[in-house]
């Protein structure tokens, strides 16, 4: 299958330091890549690359075919492509319902009635009908959440960047934003998901890539790359001699 994203030596330097060396990706619109790396190793930096937030210094990023690495944040949303944020930042004095409308609008996708269904659709999809009246600001964590997911969704990815979506929640409420994550990945919205909590990654990815120094060092079926030798080292903190005894 043709990628839809791809990256093609990519780097990215601020100032002397270099955060991203060189890095090579595909993705296909079938595909949910988990990505994790130690802190530092450039995983949200990578996103706002993706994105557009951030200007690669060398290299090329093509969504579809279509180089888009001059293009804007707002383009390459229009194109198809979406990411939620580590920390949630909804519109608080927002409902919960506007808050979709606006990431609708700055999605285009169609007209005033158009967004409206779609708007409610994702706040069915997402759990959050029943708050969708409520301002943002009064949203558990878990709550908000599903408002990033679901802002994002109001786009209309064909691309999905999750930023650490799971972390802070319950194992229960990990449960339920994984089915929901499950749910939008088999509905044919490709994922991209950085994420430190591990086993609540491999439960919905096909293939694992780890990040380290600005490169990757690992890609592959989660399982493999999770025993690979470099990946515990790396990773995991484990060294040769630990792997050796275990």
């Amino acid at each position: 299958m043709t990628a839809l994203l791809q990256l093609e030596g990519v780097h990215k330097n601020f100032g002397a330091l270099r955060v991203a060396d060189g890095i090579d990706l595909e993705v296909t619109a079938d595909q949910a890549l988990g990505i994790i790396g130690p802190n530092g190793a450039g995983k949200s930096t990578l996103f706002n690359l993706v994105t557009g937030a951030l200007p690669v210094t060398s290299g090329r990023v093509l969504f579809d075919g279509v180089d888009v690495t001059a293009q804007a944040p707002s383009t390459r949303c229009r194109a198809g492509i979406a990411r939620s944020f580590q920390i949630p930042h909804p519109f608080s004095g927002m409902s919960v319902y506007e808050n979709l409308l606006v990431a609708a609008a700055f999605g285009d996708t169609g007209g005033a009635a158009g967004k409206a269904e779609h708007c409610a659709e994702v706040l069915e999809r997402t759990g959050l009908l029943a708050k969708a009246d409520l301002p943002a600001s009064q949203l558990s964590l878990l709550e908000r959440k599903r408002l990033e997911l679901a802002r994002a969704l109001a786009t209309k990815p064909r691309l999905l960047l999750l930023d650490e979506i799971a972390g802070g929640l319950t194992q229960a409420e990990c449960d339920a934003l994984i089915a929901t994550i499950q749910s939008i990945q088999r509905s044919g919205v490709a994922i991209v998901w950085i994420e430190h909590i591990v086993h609540a990654l491999i439960s919905v990815v096909g293939r694992l890539a780890v990040l380290h120094g600005g490169k990757f060092i690992a890609d592959g079926e989660p399982n493999a790359v999770l025993a690979d030798a470099r990946v515990r080292e790396v990773y995991l903190g484990i060294g040769a001699h630990e792997q050796h005894a275990a």
